[in-house]
């Protein structure tokens, strides 16, 4: 960030861990869309997990675009998929910032390597207004890609993993829309987790 730049405010409030997807400018010149947990703080700071194409982006181009959404189709190909577009701001997104990054840590977990980065917003926009709701069936599509995402990942226990799919399973088919329903599937295709979908 240049000495030029204003320092803005996140356009939602950040508590805790907070999910987005972030789209980050990738060397063919399309965004790369992909996860990302913000933890919340003064400064908020993320973390990559391998050698991802976030990962890769941040270093090149020492930013991105964090989006905040409510489509559960749409995190779970960001999140399970190489989901690519030519804007850096998804159509689904309700509000999204401009971030700079700055690397502040690195280090090893159980084998797989992690980057440690600041984000500071740089502008921020607001493109739809909504009445919170609470959606089990959203929460649960959440909670199943970050499990689907530990598959196979040897610090974890793939049949406990499996358990709790299966459980996120049951609560989207009771609980969740089509959207939810349809992400599920998406998880299901996109994995080696399979299961049947209610």
């Amino acid at each position: 960030m240049t000495d030029s730049q204003e320092v803005v405010e996140w356009p939602v409030e950040l508590r805790g861990v907070t999910e987005s997807v972030v789209g980050t400018l990738g060397p063919n010149g399309q965004w790369n869309f992909a996860a990302l947990g913000l933890h919340a703080g003064e400064p908020v700071t993320a973390r990559t997990w391998g050698r991802t194409r976030t990962r890769r982006n941040f270093h090149e181009e020492g930013g991105g675009v964090v989006q905040f959404l409510c489509d559960p189709v749409v995190f779970v190909e960001s999140a399970l998929s190489i989901h690519e577009r030519s804007s850096p701001v998804h159509p689904a997104a309700a509000a999204w910032a401009r971030v700079t990054v700055e690397s502040v840590d690195e280090g090893e977990s159980d084998g797989t390597g992690w980057e440690q980065w600041e984000l500071t917003p740089v502008e921020t926009g607001i493109e739809q207004r909504t009445v919170p709701t609470t959606s089990r069936g959203y929460g649960a599509v959440i909670e199943a890609t970050v499990a689907t995402s530990r598959l196979d990942v040897p610090a974890y226990d793939t049949d406990e993993l499996r358990e709790r799919l299966d459980y996120f399973a049951d609560v989207v088919a009771t609980c969740g829309g089509e959207r939810e329903r349809e992400a599920m599937a998406r998880i299901g295709e996109l994995t080696a987790w399979n299961d049947e979908i209610g």
